[in-house]
């Protein structure tokens, strides 16, 4: 068997109680036996600084050294504004930078939201899909996992209990393992 698939998690609240970071825990506890799912926590990272990229916070050298290391990323995602969190952007923003030291580049890339509107992050969600094509990250396409009316789907203690939701989580990081090895093996001669 190949060796597992290190997926590296993150979620684009800081808010100790928000969906997507329980969605992003769910995610963990769903991840397939032949990968890994790590989570790295955005807070404290500084707002970005053009002045400080070649030399980062270590905060940010630990982020895009956790990127690195990573076979694939999975980003979950609130939607703020019809948009992506600052905090979110921030943390993208700092691992793409300096110029030519983009971390994100060539990453195979799942993106999945909670929210308490219907919609379910679409729009943070297809925002994002924008910015990985400048990031030159690879995005897994289906399924769409986009957790609408989030406070029916989680518990008082944030555990998902939406059967449905924990399908398509699954789903969504069983392929993503599969995109993964797919883009990791060489090219046919």
């Amino acid at each position: 068997m190949d060796k597992p698939v290190n997926i590296l998690g993150i979620a684009g609240s800081l808010r100790h109680k928000s969906y997507n970071r329980s969605a992003l825990r769910a995610a963990k506890r769903l991840a397939p036996e032949d990968a890994t799912l790590d989570i790295f926590e955005l807070n404290g990272i500084p707002g970005f600084n053009e002045d400080e990229e070649k030399n980062p916070p270590a905060k940010v050298a630990e982020l895009k050294k956790r990127i690195r290391e990573a076979d694939a990323v999975l980003i979950v995602t609130p939607e703020y504004n019809y948009s992506i969190p600052g905090v979110l952007k921030n943390a993208i923003d700092w691992a793409s930078r300096p110029y030519g030291d983009n971390a994100w580049s060539g990453k195979p890339v799942a993106v999945m939201g909670a929210s308490i509107g219907t919609i379910g992050t679409a729009r943070a969600q297809y925002h994002l899909r924008q910015v990985f094509v400048f990031l030159n990250m690879h995005p897994l396409n289906q399924p769409e996992v986009m957790i609408g009316n989030a406070a029916e789907r989680f518990d008082s203690d944030g555990n998902l209990t939406d059967e449905n939701s924990k399908e398509l989580i699954g789903r969504l990081l069983k392929n993503l393992v599969t995109w993964a090895r797919r883009l990791q093996s060489p090219e046919p001669a």
